[in-house]
């Protein structure tokens, strides 16, 4: 029996320890979920864009590398912002664990780590642009419901025993007891202590709803800034200048292939806002200053009553890789960017306008490109609609022929009339070619590839893009034989992409389609494959096809 005994004690100590750490680890996570309630009821109250979630999460877009950048749009497209949300709250409910494990044998490290949280919170919410006093508020709130929460349930659970945890053993008798009569001669031997469950179950069950009710009074008060309202009471004017009619044959009507008018639901979006901007347009005010002879500022009133102008534009993301479906043409319409510029007066020198959201992100756009003669709107409207929150709304910039990034900046709130050498965009900032003009591409839309296709006739179809420049002709091979002119679409103009389709007749076996454009510079596509960093792929689309 005596030797039977370490080996017992041993293993119950270990499972003791166990839940031990798993006590820990719930306290830990329960005080994670107390903080961001906390820090998302404040944040509803004061700017949801403040939320210590949020912030942090801002943070680490701002400090992203191109090309991990790059790689989260590949691969979660328009749900990167909630794929890195998810990655946040996961690695802040690993490091609340970590935190209540090691404070259920020192609550002192435990709180120092709350204190680390709090000084990343804050650090982030601070650094935010045009970052006010109040927007700490959540990460100290956070930081404090932490503080209080933390004690509390590592003192429950340390009172704790799990249901079914095996008592810790009496020690053995001496012989002469065991001769005597064995363990009963040896007398009534004191009981463990009473493990205190309900109570640790009790304050858990606090900490979970006071958690859940602080995140969706937070949402709910949130809501407070929405302009969901706003934007349906919207009344835009119509257009001084209307965009061409379509053309007869502007769309091809092939299933599977790309329309020529995007449905603003699914217009792509890639940008950096965490939670989008909104921004009422009776508040909403655009000032340009800088490098001209009077500042102006113009409210949302005053710009609607300018003449608008109705154009057919093509919006490309430079991360859009060959083939790559970060591309969507609209009608916009908007105030004329070059007449506001003029009324401005641009002084000798200026190169760059640096365009600044609402939420602190910068586009700098060649002043060459804007005033020489293309339709670079304010825009106001896509697709006969207000502009939806996700793509600017009230205000975002359009001019077209240049990636995203620099021509496109929405939430648009200030220009600043200068240099490119006195001042650098955000992914200027980050290495990215400062002027970004669109290179020509193209695009196969069907076959797809993900399904096989009967042998026989078969139309080759996709879009082709030359935005301010226009697309000339198409080009089609299989096999890498020879190439085949493909038939166009008819286009209103050259600020847009165009549809192309080539027949097809299909054998089977596996087959490699490969598309090429040639623009109206005579320029045509290259085939030298490159990555969309520092200034857009380039590359021939293609796509393997298994026919039956």
């Amino acid at each position: 029996m005596r030797a039977r005994c370490p080996r017992r004690i041993h293993h119950v100590k270990t499972r003791l320890d166990w839940s031990r750490v798993g006590l820990g680890a719930l306290a830990g996570l329960l005080t994670g979920a107390v903080a961001v309630g906390a820090g998302q009821l404040v944040a509803g109250l004061t700017s949801p864009g403040a939320s210590p979630v949020v912030a942090v999460g801002q943070l680490q877009i701002d400090f992203t590398p191109p090309a991990l950048k790059n790689f989260a749009i590949r691969a979660f497209g328009s749900h990167d912002k909630l794929v890195l949300v998810g990655g946040i709250l996961v690695v802040l409910a690993l490091f609340a664990a970590g935190l209540g494990i090691v404070s259920m044998r020192r609550l002192r490290y435990g709180l120092a780590g709350l204190v680390v949280f709090a000084v990343i919170g804050v650090i982030a919410a601070a650094t935010r642009p045009a970052a006010s006093a109040a927007d700490v508020l959540p990460a100290l709130a956070a930081a404090a419901a932490a503080m209080i929460a933390m004690p509390v349930l590592v003192r429950a659970a340390s009172a704790a025993r799990p249901a079914g945890s095996t008592p810790p053993p009496q020690p053995s008798p001496a012989p002469g007891n065991i001769a005597r009569g064995g363990l009963a001669a040896a007398g009534p031997q004191p009981g463990p202590p009473q493990p205190d469950r309900r109570r640790f179950l009790a304050v858990s069950a606090v900490a979970a709803g006071t958690a859940t009710v602080g995140v969706l009074a937070g949402r709910a008060l949130a809501g407070r800034f929405g302009v969901a309202g706003a934007r349906a009471a919207l009344r835009i004017p119509a257009p001084a200048v209307r965009a061409p009619a379509l053309p007869s044959g502007a769309e091809l009507g092939i299933p599977g292939l790309s329309r020529f008018i995007t449905p603003n639901g699914a217009f792509y979006r890639v940008d950096t806002a965490i939670v989008l901007p909104q921004v009422a347009p009776e508040s909403w005010m655009l000032r340009i200053h800088g490098m001209v002879r009077r500042e102006i500022s113009v409210s949302f009133a005053e710009l609607i009553r300018r003449p608008l102008t109705e154009d057919y534009i093509t919006v490309c993301c430079v991360s859009n890789p060959v083939g790559g479906p970060y591309i969507s043409n609209a009608l916009w319409l908007g105030a004329s960017l070059p007449s506001l510029l003029r009324q401005a007066g641009i002084r000798a020198g200026a190169s760059q306008l640096l365009c600044t959201s609402t939420d602190g992100f910068t586009s700098g756009v060649p002043v060459q490109a804007v005033m020489d003669g293309r339709d670079a709107l304010l825009a106001v409207a896509m697709n006969h609609a207000a502009l939806p929150v996700a793509h600017g709304f009230p205000v975002r910039m359009v001019v077209p022929g240049l990636y995203g990034y620099v021509s496109a900046c929405k939430w648009l709130t200030d220009i600043e009339v200068t240099t490119y050498q006195a001042a650098t965009a955000y992914w200027a900032q980050r290495g990215w070619d400062a002027q970004a003009p669109i290179k020509t591409e193209s695009r196969i839309d069907v076959p797809n590839g993900n399904a096989s296709i009967a042998a026989g006739p078969t139309r080759v179809a996709g879009v082709a893009w030359a935005q301010h420049k226009g697309i000339d002709a198409v080009e089609v091979r299989a096999d890498r034989g020879a190439w085949h002119q493909a038939r166009l679409a008819a286009v209103p103009g050259i600020d847009t992409w165009r549809q192309w389709v080539w027949d097809w007749h299909a054998t089977p076996g596996t087959h490699l389609l490969e598309a090429r454009a040639t623009d109206k510079t005579g320029y045509t596509q290259t085939a030298a494959q490159t990555p969309p960093e520092p200034n857009g792929a380039t590359g021939y689309p293609s796509v393997m096809v298994t026919v039956t």
